[in-house]
């Protein structure tokens, strides 16, 4: 993850901002739930579960309430001074937090918990809202992982500080707590006053809205089909984290046989898988948004969730297992493990949808987009918790019955992901085996444009090309290739997911070229990205052929932009005709370097196949150069 962007004005301060909230609000949060469970029920006669369940609903009903009015004022007012004026709410909130604890003022500090949800939740949409007018389009997936990394460290540091904080005891806890608090607030204001200004884009009135305002959100952000499926994706990740971390305790108490240190253990490999999961999107993104992660970060959330759920019982339940004793017992790092795991797969889940919501909502109202994203979310916390209550209580079942429920709904959140767009998913699966089988360096292929329609040209020196290019490219390509070979029983399903475009290289069936042209123009008109070998055929001496004119003849109908890239260091490999015909040699490279470079890109008004020929041929001795260590 680029450490650059924590040194910059623009970002640096947001940051600080968000990580210092986060903290504070899990400190007060975390510190109020000891304090109820272990003194005040105790002091005042009160329920348990009726503390717990009024404390989680003090807490979640503002987002339901105010999540569509924060992203109202995020789009009528400038975000810098929304969030400084949130943040001196926040100090007057644990200010008087403050002397709530110290004069053991129990109600009201339970009320807090109202307030401070209601700062959570008009905070949240400018969280998001204010990062695309501060980042550039290939620093956003970067500033989703270092917020969601930030994010989920606070709430570990935030837990752990409570523990610490009311392990003091007494008064003294109290007045350690209340400082805290307050000095918490102080920074966070001092540090947001130095976000750069983010002047609103169709600045006006703010009316007040609650309720009407939150089904508007809803209705506007589940209607807008290029934005639905980011919201529900996100919205099914905080069911399955709501889940998982409301279940932590009663997991260590009941599974793991421990004491308490063994909630914090546990939450820190979570919190940690997190972070390493939003460090690893962040490494395989480089700056481009990759869809693909989402279905992968689901799948390795199901396989550390189904592992979870199958380990058996550590310990005696008639005695809790001190934190010291577990760290020795193979079985407890075993579930730390899994639970890193779970993380880790939530990050990358989730940094590309964030990401995903950032980019294609309309700038004017993208704060009300993820204000609806926030009361959607919290429907699903809700729902989460009304889950758990069904299937321990309700029904019965046992906590590690529900564990393995919830794996399986993330494998189905997989399932569905890669059913509705397999593309992406297919494309990074490529990009991994390329890499695994070849050295593969590349340069420039940021030239292929974020959006919008584009053409790629490349020279052909081996069957392997438009895998590589393919799992190189930042977005997904469609590509031309021979009939025969896409028509191949056992692979025709692969093509036609990878979007391939089949067409008759022989030319015995010029309405079957006709029809090629035209899907490449329709793909074109689309908006997508197409990759042609404009040699036609494999080379048989390793150097670049005579382009044909179908390429002028593509650009004419359906104009593009053109890049020009080359492949390198693949002549001689076993997939190319190099030392004698393709597959009908051994093998004499393992993990080969090879390098794919890209050149300017060309407009297509005017563009011969001639200037694009001699482009592709000084990148291909690039290319050959480079994979040669030259």
């Amino acid at each position: 993850m680029s450490r650059e962007l924590l040194r910059r004005p623009r970002f640096a301060p947001f940051f600080w901002t968000q990580a210092l909230g986060a903290f504070n609000d899990n400190l007060f949060k975390n510190a109020l739930l000891l304090l109820m469970t272990f003194v005040v029920i105790e002091q005042r006669g009160w329920d348990t579960g009726i503390v717990n369940n009024l404390a989680a609903g003090l807490f979640i009903l503002p987002f339901l309430l105010f999540s569509a009015w924060g992203g109202l004022l995020a789009d009528r007012l400038d975000k810098q001074r929304l969030i400084v004026n949130l943040k001196w709410l926040e100090l007057a909130t644990m200010s008087v937090a403050a002397g709530a604890l110290i004069f053991e003022a129990w109600e009201l500090l339970l009320a807090l918990l109202f307030m401070m949800g209601t700062q959570s939740a008009l905070f949240g949409p400018v969280k998001y809202a204010i990062l695309p007018q501060h980042l550039k389009a290939d620093e956003l997936v970067s500033g989703n992982a270092w917020v969601e990394l930030g994010t989920f460290l606070a709430i570990l540091v935030g837990t752990l500080a409570a523990a610490a904080l009311m392990a003091l005891g007494g008064d003294l806890a109290r007045w350690a707590l209340s400082a805290s608090l307050v000095t918490l607030s102080l920074l966070g204001v001092f540090v947001a006053r130095r976000i750069p200004p983010a002047p609103s884009l169709s600045p006006g009135p703010v009316p007040w809205r609650p309720l009407s305002g939150s089904i508007a959100v809803m209705r506007e952000g589940l209607g807008n089909r290029r934005l639905k499926w980011a919201l529900l994706g996100i919205s099914a990740f905080w069911f399955l984290g709501a889940s998982y971390l409301t279940q932590l305790p009663a997991y260590a108490r009941d599974i793991v046989h421990g004491a308490e240190g063994a909630t914090s253990a546990l939450l820190a490999a979570f919190a940690i898988g997190i972070g390493m999961g939003s460090l690893a999107c962040e490494r395989v993104s480089r700056g481009r948004l990759e869809t693909g992660l989402v279905p992968f970060g689901a799948l390795i959330i199901f396989v550390g969730g189904l592992d979870l759920a199958l380990r058996p019982m550590l310990g005696s339940a008639e005695q809790a297992t001190p934190l010291l004793e577990l760290l020795q017992v193979s079985g407890f790092w075993r579930m730390c493990l899994d639970l890193g795991v779970i993380g880790f797969g939530g990050g990358l889940y989730i940094v590309p949808l964030y990401t995903l919501l950032q980019v294609r909502s309309p700038e004017d109202h993208r704060a009300r987009v993820i204000a609806a994203n926030n009361v959607l979310n919290a429907l699903l916390m809700v729902l989460s918790a009304g889950f758990g209550i069904l299937m321990l209580s309700t029904l019965g079942r046992s906590l590690s019955d529900f564990l393995l429920v919830l794996a399986v709904i993330s494998a189905l959140i997989a399932v569905v992901c890669m059913l509705r767009d397999p593309r992406p998913f297919l494309r990074l699966n490529i990009f991994i085996l390329i890499h695994l089988m070849y050295r593969l360096h590349l340069k420039g292929r940021w030239r292929i444009p974020a959006e919008g329609a584009a053409l790629v040209v490349c020279n052909h020196v081996s069957f392997m090309d438009a895998l590589i290019l393919g799992g190189a490219s930042p977005r997904p390509l469609r590509f031309l290739m021979d009939a025969e070979i896409y028509h191949s029983p056992w692979l025709k399903w692969f093509f036609r997911i990878a979007g391939a475009i089949p067409v008759d290289s022989s030319r015995k069936d010029p309405a079957g070229v006709r029809r090629s042209l035209e899907e490449v123009g329709k793909a074109l008109r689309a908006g997508e990205v197409v990759m042609i070998f404009p040699e036609g055929q494999l080379t048989r001496d390793g150097e670049v052929g005579r382009f044909r004119r179908g390429l002028e003849l593509i650009l004419a109908r359906n104009p593009a932009p053109v890049i020009p890239m080359a492949l390198g260091g693949l002549w001689g490999s076993w997939f190319s005709h190099g030392g004698g015909p393709a597959f009908a040699k051994w093998p004499r490279r393992i993990r080969g370097r090879v390098e794919l470079c890209a050149g300017r890109t060309f407009e297509a008004e005017g563009v011969k196949a001639a200037e694009l020929e001699s482009a592709v041929r000084d990148l291909h001795r690039k290319a050959t150069r480079l994979s040669k260590g030259r």
